[in-house]
């Protein structure tokens, strides 16, 4: 088995190193070199050959990163985040080989972008209350309701989206998740302004928007358990990535303290230690998830590093605050009211403080976090409820 775990390891690092000798990245378009990357098996490792992967275990993309991020290489992730980290491992387990060959490498070079449609106006940390309705017409489906808080979804060619298709099944059994064209008729996206003076959030209304059967993933009516898939694989994108030692915000923060007239103030150098520890701590819990992580949807043990990031970042941005002084209340961007192609624009502390409040409720609240954890990692009894043996129809909704 070592010899097997070396031989892989070694196969990587041999294919990254023809992946930078036949593409340099200071010279190649990123688009380009994001192509050979996925061509070679490099996107996700751990997807099927001519998927983008090799089959490999995924502790072996921290590998791929490590390496490829040293010598300048672009980063999928930060070009197409939603796609990157949840659409396409929804694909690659319940999408049909046309729907693989067709939709993975754009999404992996970034000229098409994804963006994930669940969340309604009523219908927010319990997503299986949605209403938006899927109705069959032959080989066509046909979509009306409004999702929320859909992020670069105006800047997406494609997203996937999960709707009802059985009102008089239990909530959780009449759903279907589809594939759907951003640029179909009837899709209408309006800007959602952020705190930050900025929308990279949107709500979306389908009004008799059309799509093919063939672009269904999953069976009919287990749309619930195709969910699954995307929101583990959310908490891991969102929580769980491995970043170099000292990186992100609690390097944002070192350099504040820096600067900061509290510079040689015991109590400021406290907090800025016991605030390194959590983040350490937060990254090797994160590596050490990614080392033992097999192939397949991730397990509730991703909502560990998404509910501590969540709350480190924000505790991380106050102190900021504080080291800043007066000069926190300025807002150095001023309020673009812009609608941006990138999402979690941490560019200055100010903006960074206000967007990491957010991190507590995006991709599942905290207290939905803390109930993953208690109920499926610790065995604690979960929540009486309800609704569970009711017909979605006959559910009060507000």
């Amino acid at each position: 088995m070592t010899t097997l775990i070396a031989s892989d390891d070694q196969r990587v690092i041999e294919l990254c190193d023809q992946l930078l000798a036949e593409h340099d990245p200071k010279s190649t378009p990123s688009a380009e070199f994001l192509g050979a990357q996925f061509d070679l098996g490099l996107g996700w490792v751990h997807f099927p050959e001519g998927n983008g992967g090799l089959g490999l275990s995924p502790k072996l993309q921290s590998t791929v990163s490590a390496r490829l991020l040293a010598a300048g290489a672009p980063l999928p992730y930060g070009r197409n985040p939603i796609g990157y980290g949840m659409c396409a491992p929804t694909l690659v387990v319940h999408g049909s080989d046309a729907q693989k060959q067709r939709y993975l490498r754009p999404l992996f070079t970034g000229e098409e972008i994804w963006c994930q449609l669940f969340s309604e106006p009523g219908a927010g940390s319990d997503v299986a209350s949605l209403a938006m309705r899927a109705d069959r017409d032959g080989e066509e489906w046909t979509l009306n309701g409004q999702k929320v808080w859909t992020t670069l979804a105006h800047v997406s060619r494609f997203g996937i989206v999960l709707a009802r298709t059985d009102p008089e099944k239990v909530k959780h059994k009449g759903m279907t998740m589809f594939v759907v064209d951003m640029r179909a008729p009837g899709v209408e996206v309006r800007p959602l302004m952020q705190a930050t003076g900025e929308a990279e959030f949107n709500e979306v209304y389908m009004t008799d928007v059309r799509i093919p059967d063939a672009e269904r993933l999953g069976d009919v009516g287990e749309g619930w358990g195709v969910s699954l898939t995307t929101l583990m694989n959310e908490r891991v994108s969102i929580g769980g990535q491995v970043s170099p030692r000292g990186s992100g915000i609690i390097a944002l923060a070192l350099r504040a303290w820096q600067r900061s007239p509290l510079h040689g103030d015991p109590v400021a150098r406290d907090r800025l230690a016991q605030l390194w520890i959590e983040a350490e701590v937060n990254r090797l819990t994160n590596m050490r998830a990614a080392q033992r992580r097999v192939k397949g949807t991730p397990g509730p043990e991703g909502s560990v590093g998404k509910m501590a990031m969540a709350g480190l970042n924000q505790r991380l941005m106050s102190f900021v605050m504080d080291l800043l002084g007066p000069d926190a209340m300025l807002y150095p961007s001023g309020y673009p009211m812009d609608r941006p192609t990138t999402a979690m624009d941490l560019s200055n502390p100010q903006k960074a403080f206000i967007r990491v409040q957010a991190n507590s409720i995006e991709g599942g609240t905290t207290n939905i976090m803390k109930n993953i954890l208690g109920e499926r990692v610790l065995g604690l009894p979960g929540e009486p409820r309800a609704d569970k043996e009711v017909p979605w129809s006959q559910v009060p909704r507000s």
